[in-house]
């Protein structure tokens, strides 16, 4: 029975496979049946090594910023008669050709679905409103290599006497496929790059999607001419009937859709039937254009382009894209490697055509792309990077290759001669891009990278991370208790942290306008629409405060450096960034993401500025929005150091919103304590933070100077209290942090009180959470009942710029127009001029 077909992944040639009612399912090995006689076993086996070998050169390509394709088509090479397939046995046993036609019917039904997700994704109006400048890109950047491909196509074309196809239709496959580029694809090695927030990624994802878009156009075109032993005529009834196709969805389906999702009252889920209905609709439609003469992938994705975003198709996309981007595309990439043959291309002319179709195509698409970016004033530099960009391949033109194998436009020598030009062309983008291209600017280095040395009468710039709407409500309280006012207005920036799911839909979001009323495309879009309407509302509503909503979408792995760079950039003061666990109704303190640790681990040892992990209990007691409403409970709690420091200047500012109350709790060794010995070198990070290498001075001495000027401010405040504890151990440290529990909202420490400290002994021994230092773990643990919010600060100590002068540390009280108040206060007053920047003492 294995040898019934004569033609590999080919039953078009009358060649019959017999099926017995016995065929799909085994009775079982004790019986004496072999499993891989019997197609779903062996389906199962084909598809656990189809899985198996893409996991692992995916794995072993992530370095190099490889798009999964690559890795997909490669497994689909190593398991296919390039290399394992050579071997009969192998070859007759794991990949019978009985088994073809169900890997091909499960490979194109997955195409068929994220063809439609594909297009279920696309904003038709985002291409409506799309410029003359993307435009006139994408089709400068489809000229040129066309045209290459017009000239390969005469190169092959010599061995192909055979060929019963016209050239026409013979150019237009090998045109498509050299000339187009991949959305899908582009996207994820955008966000690999770094690039997807910089204005060169976005005009290179929208001009892709209009790459796209043609290329579909093409597609279908090119099938209509192909179709063997049909007439001209029949070419145009091809065409014209898919034209009224794609009218039907337009003026039909699309408006019953609408009236569908109308019926549905807001924020009821669709029902099973509904969702049932239009999944069935994918079929039809991908049935009706096969039946038409085109391929059944267009018709799934015109009926996914003409469905109108909403609702409706975050439903869907959350039901469909996980198994179908999963599991069943990668099986679809597998069998185009499964199909080409490498040992077929035997000529050295074949290889030399090879070597010469890569750069002339490269190179013809950074041509045609720099030239009209030059008649736009894009710089020459991006773009030609953005026409390398546009050189990445893959869904749309395997489909291409795929679709003129089997109308025998192209030979199996052309057909694995095009997949290897895809595979390099493709691979060799991203190390190019990151070798030539580094899209973050010469950034003028500035000093107010701390709380501390922020001054109080100038823009206080702050950057908060959001991982999920259940974040907003204390971040925004936080902001508001932060004082904003005319003399120091706050500059919020919010940046949504999404995981990198290599989702197209997922890029989309990234550049989609925030209009008002707009509906999402997915659930992450819906989570960042309801998070950016919060921080609009609280801008609204809270004077001085200006909210700008940015999103990062990432593997989280590297989240940290867009982090980073975006606070760089921005020239931030302090990030603060949700703690990874949070409190459960009945107290106890549960992960949420794990990943998210490691994402708060990287940022600590990272970040260009200073770090505050915010524990999230609420402020209040409460998760919902209270600014304006209440006043807030703040205890500072200082053991010395510069993350101390920082912590108490973060509690100053806080301090001066009238409905903010400031404790300030300074612990001081007693006469018990046992002091660490000395050491003469400094091991630990916590030790490095105790020698200033700024100033020369010891965390003593800067830790007397701040906490006694502090004292001095808070004299006459009646909203801060002030009180020194003396303590002797770990032990008596806790007791007067728990006096202090029940009265307030948020507890606000630093990092990195020293393991060594005698007022922390014993309180490192059983933690669990080192990143945020011995009292914030204690206060961010389940055993520590209380209902306050903790914000655990890291202050950036820098280690010296060079070319650059270096100041003494400001107070945050050290304004222009306090500095005479501050010295009479202290008994110090004189009439020498003083400067921001210039040390008071």
């Amino acid at each position: 029975m294995d040898n019934v077909a004569k033609e590999p992944f080919n039953m078009s040639d009358g060649s019959v496979i017999c099926y017995t009612p016995t065929l799909a399912t085994t009775n079982g090995v004790w019986q004496g049946d072999n499993p891989l006689n019997f197609s779903l076993p062996l389906f199962v086996l084909q598809l656990t090594l189809v899985v198996l070998s893409t996991r692992f050169f995916l794995f072993l390509l992530k370095p190099f910023h490889q798009p999964r394709v690559i890795a997909e088509i490669i497994g689909g090479l190593l398991l296919g008669p390039s290399v394992l397939g050579r071997n009969e046995k192998y070859g007759s046993t794991v990949f019978p050709l009985k088994s073809v036609v169900v890997l091909e019917t499960m490979a194109n039904i997955g195409v068929i679905y994220f063809l439609f997700l594909v297009g279920l994704e696309m904003d038709l109006s985002f291409i409506k409103r799309t410029g003359k400048k993307t435009v006139s890109i994408a089709l400068a950047g489809m000229i040129l290599p066309f045209l290459v491909g017009v000239g390969v196509s005469f190169l092959l074309r010599d061995r192909e006497k055979n060929m019963s196809m016209g050239m026409g239709s013979y150019i237009l496959y090998l045109g498509i496929t050299l000339s187009v580029t991949a959305f899908p694809v582009l996207a994820r090695t955008l966000v690999e790059l770094k690039l997807i927030n910089t204005e060169l990624g976005k005009l290179a994802l929208s001009t892709s999607l209009i790459s796209d878009v043609c290329a579909w156009i093409l597609l279908a075109l090119a099938i209509a001419l192909s179709e063997q032993h049909i007439s001209s005529w029949a070419s145009i009834w091809v065409i014209l009937s898919n034209v009224v196709f794609v009218a039907f969805c337009i003026l039909i389906v699309r408006p019953t859709v609408k009236w569908m999702i109308k019926r549905t009252p807001e924020g009821k889920p669709f029902s099973e039937f509904q969702i049932c209905m239009v999944l069935i609709g994918v079929m039809i439609s991908a049935f009706v254009t096969d039946v038409l003469g085109t391929h059944s992938v267009f018709g799934a994705f015109v009926y996914g382009l003409v469905i109108p975003n909403g609702p409706l198709t975050a439903a869907i996309i959350e039901k469909l894209e996980d198994f179908v981007s999963g599991l069943l595309l990668p099986l679809f990439y597998v069998i185009s490697g499964l199909k080409t043959d490498i040992n077929s291309i035997s000529a050295a002319g074949r290889w030399l055509i090879v070597l010469m179709v890569i750069p002339l195509a490269c190179l013809g698409k950074i041509l045609g792309t720099t030239l009209i970016s030059a008649f736009f004033q894009i710089p020459t530099r991006d773009g030609i990077v953005l026409g390398l960009l546009m050189n990445t391949k893959g869904l749309i033109e395997i489909i291409v290759l795929n679709v003129g194998r089997e109308q025998k436009v192209l030979s199996e020598e052309i057909f694995s001669i095009m997949i290897v030009i895809t595979l390099i062309m493709t691979g060799i983008i991203p190390p190019i891009v990151t070798l030539i291209y580094k899209p973050r600017k010469r950034l003028i280095p500035y000093k107010k990278r701390t709380v501390q040395n922020s001054r109080l009468d100038a823009e206080f710039r702050v950057l908060v991370c959001i991982h999920a709407p259940r974040n907003v409500p204390t971040i925004i309280n936080l902001i508001e208790a932060t004082h904003p006012n005319k003399r120091s207005p706050i500059c919020a920036y919010v940046l949504h942290l999404v995981e990198l799911t290599g989702r197209a839909s997922a890029m989309l979001i990234v550049h989609a306008d925030q209009q008002s009323g707009r509906p999402a495309l997915n659930k992450t879009q819906a989570q960042t629409d309801h998070i950016i309407t919060a921080f609009q509302n609280f801008e609204k509503h809270v004077g001085y405060v200006s909210v700008q909503p940015l999103t990062a979408v990432s593997p989280y792995s590297t989240m940290h450096e867009d982090i980073c760079n975006l606070a760089e950039e921005k020239r931030v003061s302090i990030i603060i960034i949700p703690f990874h666990k949070q409190q459960t109704v009945d107290g106890d303190m549960k992960d949420t993401n794990p990943a998210f640790r490691m994402v708060n681990h990287n940022l600590l040892q990272n970040s260009p500025c200073s770090v505050g992990i915010l524990v999230d209990r609420g402020l209040n007691g409460s998760n919902r929005l209270t600014a304006n409403q209440s006043s807030h409970q703040v205890a500072v709690l200082f053991f010395g150091g510069p993350d101390d420091r920082e912590a108490l200047s973060y509690g100053w500012r806080m301090s001066r919103q009238q409905r903010v109350r400031l404790t300030v709790m300074h612990f001081i060794p007693g006469k018990d304590a046992t002091r660490p010995p000395p050491t003469d070198q400094l091991n630990t990070e916590d030790e490095l933070d105790n020698q200033n290498t700024n100033t020369g001075k010891s965390d003593n001495k800067m830790d007397e100077e701040f906490i006694n000027e502090f004292r001095m401010m808070a004299a006459n405040d009646d909203s801060i209290v002030y009180m020194d504890k003396v303590v002797n151990n770990g032990e008596e440290t806790v007791s007067a942090i728990r006096s202090m529990n029940n009265v307030n909202d948020l507890f606000i420490v630093g990092r990195g009180q020293g393991t060594s400290s005698p007022l922390t002994d014993g309180l490192t021994d059983w933690s669990e959470c080192p990143e945020l230092g011995a009292i914030g773990d204690l206060l961010a643990s389940s055993d520590f009942e209380t209902t306050a919010s903790v914000l655990v600060i890291h202050q950036y100590v820098e280690q010296g710029t060079e070319g650059e002068d270096i100041f003494v540390t400001e107070k945050p009280w050290q304004t222009s127009e306090n500095y005479h108040n501050v010295k009479q206060h202290m008994g110090r007053y004189t009439t020498a001029p003083v400067y921001i920047g210039q040390p008071l003492f």
